[in-house]
């Protein structure tokens, strides 16, 4: 069971499903439920507000929270104490997502490079800060939640910070972590029985329009994933595994992801999480050779030996985004698409509704995600643009850059059309042209 909405959870569940699974969705939020409904049975919270209702009634093995909100609800303990699996840390562990100042000063103790960073509690403490410390900030939400106040403005001057900080909501404070420029890859790893176990590393494209413009996104407008045990670029060795005496003391079990960002200095750590990721998860385990029991033994922190599918280590991601998407307080009409040509790829829905059979109609900002994997970078790349473009709504878009350098602006609509020998195999090339 997944506690989620939208394509998240229709793409983990759909390849659950294929490796015959039971299914089903405790819908954590009041849209995006349409791609849920198409895998298995959903439970609606705003009817059954209690989660252990529906857990006592269908039983399952597995839940597989999409964020951490799970571990604010009144059911919590109780979910805690009736024993089932659950994919997410607990406790003090869940704290290197949930507390931003947290992750930092367990990075300081473990000798972990992370950026320049300051809590503050009021505007006036902030304006302190940057009166003290004059650089551009990255502002981020200090506890992290889908409901937080503050969602990340980046700023890459001083004078940039200094015009946001009266805007801000300081009801939860603010986190100000020093902007250290573009050239961000994260990676993803499973933390079971004490060890640490390397599963991909990823790139996100954040911002909401090509050429890595326009403001940050509420999520990733597309990403790449490339399969990456061996830890090819050296971020488990660099930000998870010093973390190792601290994943054991604090009884962490579950995946963990690390983005980081590349400066002439080295890498330095952004921010952690303690989830599949929204771009990354449903690829994940397609490229598992046993997703259920692979996940089903980190959830109860037994030591596993992971396999894999190795013929299509690559991944490309898109998002078609709705009309005013990401200013969602721009709401347009509902709506119909079109899908022109069958999709060779997956294709997970997020907010739509079917008024009609075969007939869809938009309902929200962020309409799906399309996702291909193949045997190359270019390949994968080259596929998901083929099948985003079998799809149509008016007002609609997508990035036409994924792919492209996260450290350059400019015109990367070439890459609707890239040839699968001019993009290298690998996702940190950030020196590569926009082809």
């Amino acid at each position: 069971m997944v506690l989620g909405v939208g394509s998240f959870s229709q793409g983990i569940l759909s390849v659950f499903k294929e490796n015959g699974c039971n299914v089903s969705t405790y819908l954590t939020r009041p849209y995006a439920h349409f791609g849920p409904q198409q895998v298995g049975q959903v439970f609606d919270s705003s009817t059954t507000p209690n989660a252990l209702e529906i857990f006592d009634q269908q039983k399952p093995d597995l839940i597989i929270p999409q964020s951490i909100d799970w571990a604010q609800q009144p059911w919590a303990p109780e979910l805690l104490r009736s024993g089932i699996p659950l994919l997410c840390p607990t406790g003090e562990a869940l704290l290197l997502e949930r507390d931003r100042d947290y992750a930092r000063r367990l990075c300081q103790r473990l000798g972990v490079p992370f950026p320049k960073s300051y809590f503050a509690p009021t505007l006036g403490d902030a304006i302190s800060i940057l009166r003290n410390d004059r650089r551009g900030f990255v502002i981020k939400n200090p506890l992290c939640s889908p409901s937080s106040p503050i969602h990340t403005i980046v700023c890459e001057t001083a004078e940039e910070t200094e015009t946001w900080l009266p805007r801000l909501d300081y009801r939860e404070g603010v986190f100000l972590q020093e902007f250290l420029g573009r050239a961000e890859l994260g990676h993803i790893a499973l933390v079971t029985g004490g060890e640490i176990h390397s599963l991909i590393s990823n790139q996100e494209y954040k911002r909401a329009f090509a050429g890595n413009m326009g403001i940050v996104a509420g999520a990733p407008l597309g990403g790449l994933v490339e399969l990456d045990p061996e830890d090819r670029y050296g971020l488990a060795k660099t930000f998870l595994h010093p973390l190792l005496p601290w994943f054991r003391e604090t009884n962490f079990h579950g995946p963990v992801q690390i983005t980081a960002i590349r400066t002439p200095q080295g890498w330095s750590a952004l921010e952690y999480n303690v989830r599949l990721g929204v771009t990354c998860g449903p690829v994940i385990l397609r490229l598992l050779k046993d997703p259920f029991r692979t996940l089903l033994a980190t959830a109860r922190n037994e030591p596993i030996k992971i396999e894999f599918h190795t013929e299509k280590p690559f991944a490309c991601s898109i998002t078609l985004a709705g009309q005013g998407y990401p200013y969602t307080e721009l709401v347009g009409p509902q709506f119909p698409i079109r899908i022109q040509e069958e999709l060779d790829c997956d294709l997970w829905w997020n907010e739509v509704t079917e008024r009609s059979p075969n007939q869809l109609y938009v309902t929200g900002h962020r309409i799906a995600d399309v996702v291909a994997r193949e045997r190359t970078l270019g390949g994968s790349i080259q596929k998901a643009y083929a099948n985003i473009r079998r799809l149509h709504c008016l007002g609609s878009y997508y990035r036409t850059d994924i792919g492209a350098p996260l450290t350059c602006q400019g015109d990367f609509s070439a890459l609707s059309h890239p040839n699968p020998d001019q993009v290298g195999d690998t996702i940190t090339d950030f020196s590569r042209p926009s082809l």
